[in-house]
C-alpha cells in the first residue's frame, strides 16, 4: 500500500468523478494535473485553475513528486503537469523522469525557498555563487522543466500550454483595437527574447486611422467582425508563429460579442493564439487563454516558445575528452587518507589532480621565505607574481603581487606580505608574469543531494563584484552556448578592435572540470580563477580545489531508487 500524506489536504480525479479531500470546493474537469505540498496554495490554484487530478503531499511520507510525474506521463486526460514544491525528495531522480517526461507533456514548478542561504559555510567563489537555488535552476534547466516565480505565473503558463499548439516560433503578431496596451505588448515582447516582424503590405484593410505594420491597431471603433477577420489574416503570415489579440473593453461591438469573434477566428487560425482583454483574466470559448494585462500574457508566450525550443532541440550528447580518471582517484585518496575530514589540496596535489584531466596550471614554485622564492624566480624567469597560499580570496588580503621584475623586489615583496599576512599565509607560490589576456573563471561544486555543478564567468578580481556567471550540470554538452549567457562574451570573440582569443581552449577546459566533478563527488569546490585567455589558448593561473568525504544519500531516497 502507498501513503499519500500525511498533512495533506487528499486526492482528486476529476475524470473519475473521485473527490477525496477536504477542499471547500467541488474542482472543475480539465487538462492539467496538479501536485502541491502545500494544502493553502492548493485551494487557491484550484480556485482558477481547471484540473484533471489533484494530490496533496503534505510532509511526502512515501508518494512524491517524482511517483506522480511518472504516474501523470501516461494519463490520457493530462496534458499539462503543474507542481508546487517545498522540498525535493530526491533531485537527480526528478531531472531523470522530468526530463522525459517534458519530452511529451510541459512540467511547470514552483518551488518555495530562493532566498536560502545556501553558500554561508562555503569559502570559494564558487561556492558561494552556486547556492543550492542556483542548483535547483540548472537541474530544471535540463530537464526542460518550466520554473516559475509564482502561482499566478503558474496558472498564466498552464493555461496557455493546456488549451494552445506549442509555438512553431518565436515571431508574434499583435492584433487589436488600442494603441497603448499593444505598443506595451510590443516592449514586452522584445523584453522576453520575442520578435514582432512587419506584416507584408496590403495584407488587411481597414479604417483610415488603421495602423497596419505590426503590432496592427484597428483603432476603438472596429468591430468584432473586423478584429476577426485581422486575427485569421495575419495568422496566415508564414512568418507569424503565434498572434496575441489585444482588445480594450467596451468598444467596438462590445465585451462578449468581441470574445465570440476571438474565439472563432482561434479555431481557424492553426497556430498559437492567446488574448489579453484589458482588466479580464480568463478562458474565451474553451480554449483561448485571456490575460488582464499585455505582460502577463507575454510572459505565458515566452516561457512556452523556450519549451517548444527546448523539446525540438536534439538530446545533448556528452563530449568525449580523454582523462586518466584512476589517476585523479588516487590524488583525492591520498588526500582523504591523510585529512579524513577534508580540507583544501595543496597547490602539488591540486595540480597533479587538474593535469589528472588534461587541465595544466601556469607553471609554479613553492617559496617557504624570501630566499627561496628568490631561487623560484630564477627557475622560472623574471618577471614573476608572488603569491600567498593560504588565504582563499588572496587579493582581499594583499596576498598577490604582480611583476616583479628583480630578487630585490620580489624579497621585499615576499616580506611585506608576510607581515600583512600573518601566519595565514603558510607560504607562497611564484609564477611566471603572463601576458594580459580576457580574466575568466571556471569553477564547480558538489552538493550530495543535487551532485555536481559547474561554473563559468568573468574572473580575477571582478568575480564576485559583477557575478557574471552561467551554470550548468555536467556533462557539459553545451561550453560555447554556456558562455555566450555571459555579458562578458564579447570580450572573448574581440571588442572594440580587440583581437578574439581561443574560446576553444576555454571551452576545453569547461567539459573537463564538468567530467572530474562527474567522476569525484569527493570534490566539494574548485576554483580556476583566473584562467586568461588569449589569443595562444587558455592558461589557468590559480587553482583552488577542496574535498570532502562524499556522502551517501539517505536511507529514504535509497529506498526510493529501488
Amino acid at each position: 500500500m502507498r501513503l499519500i500524506g500525511p498533512n495533506c489536504l487528499g486526492i482528486v480525479n476529476t475524470a473519475a468523478h473521485l473527490n477525496a479531500s477536504f477542499l471547500p470546493h467541488h474542482p472543475v474537469q480539465g487538462r492539467v494535473a496538479l501536485m502541491s505540498q502545500s494544502g493553502a496554495i492548493a485551494a487557491a490554484l484550484l480556485q482558477r485553475l481547471d484540473v484533471s487530478m489533484f494530490v496533496s503531499v503534505g510532509n511526502k511520507a512515501d508518494v512524491s513528486s517524482n511517483d506522480l510525474l511518472q504516474c501523470w506521463e501516461d494519463d490520457p486526460h493530462t496534458d499539462v503537469i503543474a507542481l508546487y514544491l517545498e522540498s525535493f525528495g530526491n533531485p537527480r531522480k526528478f531531472v531523470r523522469i522530468a526530463r522525459r517526461v517534458g519530452a511529451r507533456k510541459p512540467v511547470l514548478l514552483v518551488k518555495s525557498g530562493r532566498g536560502e542561504a545556501g553558500g554561508r559555510a562555503v569559502r570559494s567563489h564558487t561556492a558561494a555563487a552556486a547556492t543550492p537555488d542556483v542548483a535547483v535552476d540548472a537541474l530544471v534547466r535540463a530537464a526542460g522543466v518550466i520554473r516559475l516565480d509564482s502561482v499566478p505565473e503558474l496558472i498564466d503558463t498552464a493555461r496557455l500550454l493546456a488549451f494552445q499548439p506549442l509555438p512553431r516560433g518565436s515571431r508574434v503578431a499583435v492584433v487589436g483595437n488600442s494603441g497603448g496596451p499593444e505598443a506595451m505588448a510590443a516592449d514586452a515582447c522584445e523584453r522576453r527574447g520575442l520578435t514582432v516582424p512587419e506584416l507584408p503590405s496590403g495584407l488587411l484593410h481597414a479604417r483610415a486611422a488603421a495602423a497596419l505594420g505590426n503590432p496592427v491597431d484597428l483603432t476603438a471603433d472596429a468591430t468584432a467582425a473586423e478584429l476577426g477577420s485581422a486575427v485569421r489574416a495575419v495568422a496566415a503570415v508564414p512568418d507569424v508563429d503565434a498572434v496575441l489579440v489585444v482588445y480594450t473593453p467596451p468598444f467596438g461591438s462590445g465585451l462578449e460579442e468581441t470574445r465570440r469573434a476571438i474565439a472563432e477566428a482561434a479555431k481557424e487560425a492553426g497556430k498559437t493564439v492567446l488574448a489579453c482583454v484589458v482588466g479580464h483574466d480568463g478562458l474565451i470559448g474553451g480554449r483561448v487563454p485571456s490575460y488582464a494585462f499585455p505582460e502577463q500574457a507575454v510572459q505565458a508566450l515566452a516561457r512556452a516558445v523556450r519549451y517548444a525550443e527546448w523539446r525540438r532541440t536534439p538530446e545533448p550528447v556528452a563530449i568525449p575528452v580523454p582523462v586518466d580518471r584512476e589517476a585523479g582517484r588516487q590524488v583525492v585518496a591520498a588526500a582523504l587518507e591523510a585529512h579524513p575530514q577534508g580540507g583544501w589540496l595543496s597547490p602539488e596535489a591540486t595540480a597533479r589532480l587538474l593535469s589528472c584531466y588534461g587541465v595544466t596550471l601556469t607553471e609554479s614554485a613553492e617559496a617557504c621565505g624570501p630566499d627561496e622564492a628568490a631561487r623560484a624566480a630564477a627557475r622560472v624567469g623574471f618577471p614573476v607574481v608572488l603569491k600567498a597560499v593560504g588565504p582563499v580570496h588572496k587579493s582581499d588580503v594583499g596576498g598577490v603581487r604582480l611583476d616583479l621584475r628583480t630578487e630585490d623586489e620580489l624579497r621585499h615583496a615576499y616580506h611585506e606580505m608576510s607581515e600583512r599576512i600573518g601566519p595565514a599565509m603558510t607560504g607562497a607560490i611564484v609564477q611566471p608574469m603572463l601576458p594580459a589576456g580576457v580574466e575568466m573563471i571556471v569553477g564547480g561544486v558538489n552538493y550530495p543531494v543535487f551532485g555536481p555543478l559547474v561554473m563559468a564567468g568573468m574572473g580575477g578580481v571582478t568575480a564576485d563584484l559583477l557575478a557574471d556567471r552561467a551554470f550548468r550540470v555536467p556533462p557539459v554538452t553545451d561550453p560555447a552556448g554556456m558562455l555566450d549567457e555571459l555579458r562578458c562574451a564579447p570580450l572573448l570573440h574581440g571588442y572594440r578592435g580587440s583581437p578574439a582569443v581561443d574560446v576553444k581552449s576555454l571551452e576545453d577546459q569547461l567539459i573537463r572540470i564538468g567530467r572530474l566533478l562527474e567522476d569525484l563527488p569527493q570534490v566539494a569546490e574548485l576554483d580556476l580563477n583566473p584562467v586568461i585567455v588569449t589569443t595562444g589558448g587558455a592558461t589557468t593561473v590559480d587553482a583552488r580545489i577542496r574535498v570532502a568525504p562524499a556522502q551517501a544519500p539517505p536511507t529514504a531516497l535509497l529506498r526510493r531508487l529501488r
